[in-house]
């Protein structure tokens, strides 16, 4: 394992703005991708170097963060860990282009719900495409948290996968914090799905599936 101060970095920091949003005045940290070419961006509140920052690492979701998507529960917890990060006064929002439909592209996303529409499930789409459950990799928030001077990390995430991938790139985690969005009728096979295939930490869907 690389040490913090000599690892080679894969991310250009290429430019700080402070960006105001409605949960509070963030910094915008803008990042190059050096392997893939994908702009990345960091939303940082406060001073986050050192141990226990609280971390998002959000994988890009157009259809949820943008449009309002009650297909999934993206938008919901893109908006749930900002406010969280702000209420903290100290933390960092990883903001993943690349992640769309956990790795596989926005076009195959939408091939993959027309597929859930039909009766597969989240997973059973992706695959039926010929394609990774989950394609995502995260060495690249692993780099950007590693330039902000970020040790160790709060992580806000209901994901395995993700306290796997940053322990691997050398970011420590001292706690997974759950951010668990309230379901819906529209995304609740999706959220089982996750749940039962994917070993999110989804502890809440088993008081809604009592009340159906």
């Amino acid at each position: 394992m690389f040490d913090v101060d000599t690892r080679p970095s894969g991310v250009e920091r290429v430019v700080n703005v402070r960006l105001s949003t409605t949960h509070g005045d963030f910094l915008a940290i803008g990042y190059r991708d050096l392997v893939r070419g994908d702009e990345q961006i960091a939303l940082v509140y406060g001073d986050v170097t050192g141990e226990e920052a609280l971390t998002r690492l959000h994988s890009e979701c157009l259809t949820g963060d943008a449009f309002g998507s009650r297909h999934c529960e993206c938008g919901d917890q893109l908006s749930a860990a900002l406010k969280a990060i702000a209420a903290e006064g100290r933390g960092v929002l990883v903001y993943l282009r690349g992640h769309e439909g956990r790795g596989i592209g926005l076009l195959a996303k939408l091939q993959a719900m027309k597929l859930q529409a039909e009766g597969l499930d989240t997973v059973e789409a992706n695959l039926a495409l010929g394609l990774p459950a989950d394609a995502r990799d995260y060495k690249v928030a692993a780099d950007v948290l590693h330039d902000l001077q970020v040790r160790s990390v709060r992580l806000l995430s209901n994901n395995p996968q993700k306290r796997e991938a940053l322990l691997r790139y050398g970011v420590r985690v001292s706690e997974q914090v759950p951010l668990l969005m309230t379901p819906h009728k529209e995304n609740l096979p999706y959220l089982l799905t996750k749940r039962d295939r994917m070993d999110h930490y989804l502890p809440h869907l088993e008081a809604v599936i009592q009340r159906t």
